[in-house]
């Protein structure tokens, strides 16, 4: 939660206004956060005047905040003064006692102390960097005290200041150290490799919230600022390279964003470009559209049927190898229940053929197509060599897919709805039916519950196996002629 201080005119270039908010108004921001969601940590950042000061000091007490990172916005990065210079001292005076990690630069640092009528020492090697930051901390009183030390790059050979005129080459092999501070004796140097960069807009205040974060998330001190200094490093690596000026670090590098809603994979999934046109060719398929007008020629059909018989005996085995692929006893259950039901469908698909007078011996003695042979080998290749919501993803088109095929042809004007003159119409009858459209619903809900937890790159992998084996449940029908 923020309570705004000041409102800036800027951009990358730098700062040409400041408007101050009032005091009391702050106050007033602060209470009602406070009061409503409450703070596990304080983080400040541009102050703007000693009256805001006094009021940030006040509010501390009066809510009793005990985790306070201080960040001593005094200058922008483009040179602009942020902070009055008779409202340093206020600083000091009224908020360092209160601080558990204060936050300056090298130069914030050095204007502390003058400001206080100290000595700072010229910063020409990491010990003088340590002695700057435990002088702040033994005469001004924050707990904990962190010197960023970008503005001093050090050569990696000697640790040696890097003087302004060295060559592109030899700030390159630059290091950047920083230097924290704390109770007994406690000094942690954290190392990262110096960056010439322009995108450095807002550096130090993204260090100080990526601290204060990791405080509230009950990290400790040390562990806090060596996560937020890596944070930076790579923020600053990876930078978007806006504007003319100073730009902005990129602050995602390290945040995945899901490309669709949880809850919603499988809809975002067929609705995807690279998947439309595939699914369609799947549920619109010829032979498909042959059983919706019952013009299937009959062998076909025969064919096909004793080849989904074969079909199953691999679906089992998958679903077997699912059981064995889960890490919890609900999906162990869950596949051993699917492998339970798959082999009462297969008594009940053998006395379906019977119907079409196939024999069960017949059905036995005929081999497996090479479309059927790639289909499921492919699946359970799958399922051998990747995790079990790869499995489940080289399952779905089959579950999900005689689902789709069943409605649009139940929906579909050619379809012909009656046994006696489409002897098909059972078989679409029994992929519509309550039962197997709730199949398709637990399914659906699995692989909505785990793929939320999938990072971008990894669904897109995902994607590929479901487009894969869409194009393999293809192959079904044309094992045989749809005319």
């Amino acid at each position: 939660m923020t309570a705004t201080t000041a409102l800036t005119v800027q951009n990358t270039k730098g700062v040409t206004g400041v408007h101050v908010v009032p005091a009391d108004f702050v106050g007033r921001q602060i209470d009602a956060v406070v009061e409503d969601i409450g703070v596990d940590v304080v983080k400040t950042g541009m102050l703007g005047s000693a009256e805001t000061i006094d009021v940030l000091s006040d509010m501390i007490e009066k809510h009793n905040l005990t985790t306070v990172v201080i960040d001593p916005v005094m200058v922008s990065t483009s040179g602009a003064q942020l902070l009055p210079h008779e409202a340093i001292k206020h600083l000091s005076s009224r908020l360092l006692q209160r601080t558990t990690l204060l936050t300056p630069n090298i130069p914030e640092a050095k204007l502390l102390l003058s400001e206080n009528g100290l000595t700072a020492p010229d910063v020409r090697s990491v010990d003088a960097l340590e002695t700057l930051a435990q002088t702040i901390r033994e005469k001004l009183g924050p707990r904990w005290v962190l010197v960023k030390g970008g503005h001093v790059p050090f050569s990696a050979a000697d640790m040696t200041a890097v003087p302004e005129t060295s060559s592109a080459e030899e700030k390159k092999a630059a290091v950047v150290v920083d230097v924290l501070v704390g109770p007994d004796g406690e000094v942690v140097k954290v190392q990262s490799p110096f960056q010439t960069s322009t995108s450095t807009h807002g550096t130090g205040c993204s260090l100080a919230s990526a601290i204060s974060a990791n405080l509230s998330r009950g990290k400790d001190v040390p562990t806090a600022v060596r996560a937020a200094c890596r944070y930076i490093a790579v923020g600053i690596q990876t930078a978007p390279q806006l504007g003319g000026g100073n730009g902005p670090l990129n602050h995602f590098h390290s945040s995945y964003a899901l490309p669709f809603s949880p809850g919603y994979f499988i809809e975002y999934l067929l609705e995807r470009p690279d998947v439309q046109s595939v699914w369609k060719e799947f549920v619109h398929h010829p032979f498909v559209m042959g059983l919706g007008d019952g013009t299937l020629p009959l062998e076909s059909f025969k064919g096909y049927i004793i080849q989904d018989y074969l079909y199953l005996v691999h679906f089992a085995r998958a679903n077997a190898l699912a059981a064995y692929k889960a890490k919890n006893i609900t999906d162990i259950q869950r596949s051993n229940d699917i492998v339970g039901h798959i082999v009462r469908e297969m008594d009940l698909h053998i006395n379906y053929c019977k119907t079409f007078g196939i024999s069960e011996e017949e059905i036995q003695a005929t081999e497996e197509l090479q479309a059927c042979t790639a289909y499921t080998r492919y699946v359970l290749d799958v399922g051998q060599s990747e995790d079990w919501l790869a499995l489940q993803m080289a399952l779905a088109p089959c579950l999900l897919g005689y689902g789709a095929v069943a409605q649009m042809l139940a929906a579909h004007p050619a379809t012909v709805r009656e046994e006696e003159a489409n002897t098909y119409w059972p078989w679409i009858e029994n992929y519509g039916a309550a039962d197997y459209m709730e199949a398709v619903r637990l399914g659906s809900d699995l692989i909505e519950r785990n793929i939320r937890l999938c990072s971008p790159a990894r669904i897109e992998e995902l994607v590929k196996i479901f487009i894969h084996g869409t194009r393999m449940e293809i192959g079904f029908w044309e094992m045989f002629p749809a005319k």
